[in-house]
Parts: C-alpha cells; sequence; structure tokens
C-alpha cells in the first residue's frame, strides 16, 4: 500500500511523454468556450509570436492529474479529489505536437476528515524544451 506520507520529499517521475496535438487542443478549446486563434487557428497562429498553435495553459495544468496518478501511484484510498492549487505558473508554451512529461514532489500532509491531504509540486516539462512549461503546487485530499 502506498500512502502520501510515504512519499513526502521524493521527486516521481518522469512520466511516460503524453502528446498535445491540435484535436486535444481544439476538444479543450470547445469545452471550456476559449477558442481564441492562438489555440484553433494554425493559419492565423502561424503569424503570431510562436509560429504555430499552443495548447492553453489550463489545459497543461488539466493534465496534471492524470499525470500524477501515473507518477504517484497510491494505493489504500477510495477516493482521490482536486482540492486546489495553491500557485500555478506557465513560463513556457507548449506547441502543438509537443510531447510534455511531468515529475512530482510531496511537499506536506496532514490528516483531515475521513483521510489526508497533500500538497504535491508538480513540473511538467515539454520534449526538447529549455523551461518547464507548468509548475504547480497542487493541493488533493485523498480520502480512505
Amino acid at each position: 500500500m502506498t500512502q502520501l506520507t510515504d512519499l513526502i520529499g521524493k521527486e516521481l517521475g518522469p512520466t511516460e511523454w503524453l502528446e498535445i496535438d491540435q484535436a486535444r487542443i481544439d476538444g479543450f478549446a470547445a469545452a471550456t468556450d476559449d477558442p481564441q486563434w492562438i489555440h484553433t487557428d494554425p493559419v492565423r497562429a502561424a503569424e503570431g509570436p510562436f509560429g504555430t498553435t499552443i495548447a492553453h495553459g489550463f489545459l497543461t495544468l488539466s493534465l496534471c492529474v492524470p499525470l500524477m496518478t501515473q507518477a504517484l501511484g497510491l494505493t489504500g484510498y477510495r477516493l482521490g479529489v482536486n482540492y486546489g492549487v495553491n500557485k500555478v505558473r506557465f513560463p513556457a508554451p507548449v506547441p502543438s505536437g509537443s510531447r510534455i512529461r511531468a515529475r512530482f514532489a510531496v511537499q506536506s500532509v496532514e490528516e483531515v476528515s475521513g483521510g489526508e491531504q497533500g500538497v504535491v509540486l508538480a513540473t511538467v516539462e515539454r520534449e526538447a524544451g529549455e523551461k518547464p512549461v507548468c509548475v504547480a503546487e497542487l493541493v488533493l485530499r485523498m480520502l480512505r
């Protein structure tokens, strides 16, 4: 059984690479009603600051959930919920067609009613990128 407290101070990952293709970006744009051209119009975006469409920052942030599940491998809980985010930054873009992966570090854990609450530092990188594409302090509740 792997619990949050077992992972405090350990770096977990990197995860497997995950491709961020235009179909995923377009699906996120449709789901969130955010079709800004920098994300969804390859012709116009080719003339923009990144030379191509880029993923929404919040798409990258949302992908921390499946990546974190892969890296942490927690067992012994009946349910995990996203409780919030303390800090989040997007230091670099994710161009369409890029691959990302993540590393995680459990920073702290406290007992809460019905389980534990942990703060997990997520660092998402892009293949061949110089800077992280997302750095976030994720707060999760793991219920027993």
